[in-house]
């Protein structure tokens, strides 16, 4: 007990490390490009005087060496602040982050879920219903899912089934009709692969010789389905949930741009255009965190949920 206790804190150690590790090159990398970057946040089509632009530097420290704001800028995130929005001068980054992202997490939580449940169902019904009309229909679905761009599947969803239908709202975020169109857009990709996966991986598990032994002893298909073939088969997905997580993610900037959702997708968008650069830092600091984290967790469930895989090094018990 106590060595397996300490396996799990030295491999949660490693873990902790090289997760702090990618977020401190991540931010540094993210300071430095947006630095190097042409113009800068008070660029306007008109000429700002000298005078005035001068003081706006000394005001948010832009005029100080490049290794001093870099420092005060680790030291701001140590603290976490974020420092204030150039572009919304009422509005700090800490606030735009507390108004945006419960948002954009009830939008990826949603369709996270349809991601998920609606994969791992389609990939069942394929590998069970193999070579029949199921499993055509399944990977016709997911084929589309995976070809269709979400852009472009958000704009068929808002003409028919908005436009034409009339079934749903077209835009905006103000109650729960309101948040199944853009989900699905979100979604579409993610479950495809999913169900593409759990398909393939289905097949592989049904053929092995423990689930021939399962049905010679009479049990059903859906108790081998359930207690046998899926929990085997779904260690793939589960591998994806750490790259789903920022697939869904990414692609809510579009997908909140086009659905006209105030989340923080799209308040990062806004701050590209209208250089607004702690912001853009700030959410990217934010999301990174977020992408970080859901891959460590991943790792942790897998282990779980897998007993032959060891949290102790290769090669040692």
């Amino acid at each position: 007990m106590h060595k397996g206790v300490s396996f799990l804190i030295r491999y949660l150690g490693k873990r902790i490390f090289f997760m702090l590790l990618s977020l401190f090159l991540i931010i540094t990398a993210t300071f430095f490009i947006m630095k190097a970057v042409p113009g800068g946040p008070f660029t306007s089509e008109k000429n700002v005087p000298d005078e005035i632009r001068a003081a706006l530097e000394a005001k948010y420290k832009l005029n100080l060496p490049l290794h001093e704001q870099y420092l005060d800028y680790l030291i701001g995130i140590l603290k976490w602040d974020l420092g204030p929005s150039f572009a919304e001068k009422s509005s700090t980054v800490n606030e735009i982050i507390n108004r945006g992202f419960p948002v954009s997490a009830h939008l990826g939580a949603q369709a996270l879920l349809i991601a998920i449940f609606g994969g791992i169902t389609l990939g069942v019904i394929a590998a069970l219903k193999h070579n029949k009309w199921q499993d055509y229909t399944a990977m016709v679905l997911a084929v589309l899912g995976l070809s269709v761009p979400s852009f472009i599947l958000a704009s068929f969803l808002q003409y028919f089934f908005a436009m034409k239908m009339g079934w749903f709202p077209i835009a905006k975020w103000e109650g729960f009709e309101y948040t199944i169109l853009p989900s699905l857009a979100l979604a579409a990709m993610p479950m495809a692969f999913i169900a593409r996966l759990t398909r393939s991986n289905m097949l592989e598990v049904m053929s092995q010789d423990y689930i021939k032994t399962a049905k010679a002893k009479g049990l059903n298909t859906v108790t081998i389905t359930v207690k046998h073939a899926i929990r085997n088969a779904l260690l793939p997905v589960i591998t994806y949930l750490g790259p789903l997580v920022a697939n869904i993610l990414t692609g809510a900037f579009v997908i909140e741009r086009i659905f006209g959702v105030p989340g923080l997708g799209r308040e990062f968008v806004m701050s590209i255009t209208n250089r607004d650069y702690t912001v853009i830092m700030g959410t990217t600091v934010f999301y990174s965190i977020i992408l970080v984290t859901a891959v460590l967790l991943v790792d942790i469930a897998y282990t779980l949920i897998d007993p032959r895989i060891k949290l102790s090094d290769t090669g040692r018990e």
